[in-house]
């Protein structure tokens, strides 16, 4: 019952979406209210990745992790949306909900950390839900810290403020 990492391919956005919309819900039902995590349904959600990966699959990365061949898990990273040519975004890690605590998500950062390392970026970056305290703590034993940049995003038509976390690459820490 081993986790396996491979590179997405196209085959596997719509399935992606479904997961993403799975673990929307299950880690941000706390705090959000359920009409804004009822739209996008699964089906567009995976259409969005779709779209998504039609205009960034020459610049970003979409690893997926399955446990005994079924989707579990996955991350998306690429270049810096402040476009610092030394920094890597790391878009998303998102897990199904009976995936938390099993170390997936562990392993989903290392490789994400190594593959940008890989890439030559020096320093990683990522936006997470101020709210989502799971998450947080989750980036913070990986080495992560806030940089004191906020935005504000929607989710649905709920404000949905966001904190910048940045570490520094030369050394992946393993959350604990």
């Amino acid at each position: 019952m081993t986790i396996t990492l491979r590179h997405a391919t196209v085959d596997d956005l719509r399935p992606v979406g479904a997961l993403h919309q799975r673990s929307r819900v299950a880690a941000y039902s706390s705090f959000l209210p359920a009409a804004a995590l009822a739209d996008p349904t699964p089906e567009a959600m995976g259409a969005y990745w779709a779209e998504r990966w039609t205009w960034e699959r020459d610049t970003n990365l979409m690893t997926v992790a399955e446990r005994d061949g079924r989707l579990v898990g996955f991350s998306y990273l690429g270049p810096d949306d402040q476009d610092d040519p030394a920094t890597g975004l790391l878009n998303a890690i998102h897990l199904d909900p009976d995936e938390r605590g099993r170390g997936t998500g562990r392993a989903l950062m290392v490789d994400a950390l190594a593959t940008m390392r890989g890439r030559g970026w020096r320093r990683a970056v990522l936006w997470v839900l101020e709210r989502n305290a799971r998450a947080r703590r989750f980036y913070e034993r990986g080495g992560w810290h806030p940089t004191g940049e906020c935005r504000d995003e929607h989710i649905g038509t709920t404000r949905t403020p966001q904190l910048r976390y940045a570490r520094e690459i030369e050394k992946v820490v393993t959350p604990r």
